[in-house]
């Protein structure tokens, strides 16, 4: 009996209603919040699309997010540019690193939200077409 996927992401809050609301309006993750038009709203569930999911512990000390923090989320975003442009516009400081973009792995940029907790949004290459010299 293999697990399927997620189910939910449970973490505690100081202001759990606040912190729901900025992760709708600004990334479109919670309850009631949908990637495809065509799915109906379900106050209680988010509807992600499926895809690739990294599941990794790091080590205690690791510095790739903050010590004190026990998880970092990391969401795939389809148009990681106008997420930027967005986010931005709403005065969300957004960290990127040169050396985090990958040909292979995909692109990345790193936010946080109102509590602190780092947000990797990561957009994956798009492996169907070729990244050089063009179509004949």
């Amino acid at each position: 009996m293999p697990v399927l996927g997620m189910g939910g992401l449970f973490f505690r809050a100081r202001d759990p209603d606040a912190l729901a609301a900025w992760y709708r309006t600004h990334l479109n993750v919670g309850g009631g919040c949908v990637v495809d038009p065509a799915d109906p709203p379900n106050e209680w569930i988010w509807q992600p699309q499926g895809g690739p999911m990294v599941f990794a512990p790091f080590k205690a000390d690791s510095d790739y997010f903050a010590a004190d923090k026990a998880f970092m989320l990391n969401f795939r975003v389809s148009d990681l540019d106008s997420l930027l442009a967005h986010l931005r516009c709403a005065g969300v400081e957004i960290i990127t690193k040169p050396e985090w973009d990958d040909p292979v792995l995909g692109r990345f940029a790193r936010i946080h939200d109102p509590e602190g907790n780092a947000i990797e949004l990561w957009e994956q290459p798009d492996h169907r077409h070729p990244t050089q010299g063009t179509p004949s």
